[in-house]
């Protein structure tokens, strides 16, 4: 799974202290903040899947001093990044970056109270959203929130002609790749346990979707 950058014509540019920078994170990373400062819980733990270079956790975590980020990504060049991007800002509450990939059937973390992804589930097969969902489900515990971010389809159209050439540019790369429908998502996010509580429309047409993890019981009732 890759991890969380852009794959526009953005580069990743690396540094001799193995930070990597990628120049979407620049100019998303406050508007991401403004809405999860609003949605995370007042304290917890925070896993952040398909961390990338780790730029997001080193801006988010100095400034919600009140939860611990939990990087995580499958790739060692991105976990080496997150690391010298958690020294270079030094804040106490950045945990070491986990392996975590997203389509596994088993997450190496032991509990989590909200779960955030960032541009993954577009340069990632469709296994990997579904796997997401279910692995968020699993770690939440009952009104938990799941928040993902980047461009999405509605209702089966794109939202700007930008995110049509950007999805047959992912297409034509890997097949399997592809902005989803926000529907689709919803659904596979619904069947696990999660209720749609949010929809906020970003910058460059992008969109920051927040699930809450639906009680136990509610779920046992509607199986």
């Amino acid at each position: 799974m890759p991890g969380a950058r852009d794959v526009t014509n953005d580069t990743l540019e690396p540094a001799p202290d193995r930070r990597l920078r990628a120049a979407a994170t620049a100019r998303n990373r406050q508007p991401i903040l403004d809405v999860l400062a609003r949605v995370l819980p007042p304290a917890g733990i925070v896993l952040e899947v398909g961390s990338g270079t780790g730029e997001h956790a080193a801006f988010f975590a100095p400034r919600l001093p009140h939860l611990t980020w939990q990087p995580s990504d499958p790739e060692a060049e991105m976990r080496a990044s997150i690391a010298a991007w958690a020294r270079s800002v030094a804040a106490s509450n950045i945990a070491a970056p986990l392996t975590l990939d997203a389509a596994a059937a088993t997450w190496p973390v032991e509990r989590a109270d909200a779960v955030v992804c960032i541009n993954v589930i577009h340069i990632a097969p469709w296994a990997v959203c579904e796997g997401l969902v279910a692995g968020a489900a699993a770690l939440l515990p009952d009104g938990g929130v799941l928040v993902l971010y980047g461009p999405f389809k509605r209702d089966g159209r794109h939202t700007a002609p930008s995110n049509a050439a950007f999805d047959e540019s992912l297409r034509s790369r890997d097949p399997a790749w592809g902005v989803r429908d926000m529907g689709d998502v919803a659904a596979a996010a619904a069947a696990v346990g999660f209720d749609l509580a949010d929809v906020v429309p970003m910058p460059a047409n992008n969109f920051s979707i927040v699930f809450r993890r639906r009680p136990r019981a509610a779920v046992s009732d509607r199986s």
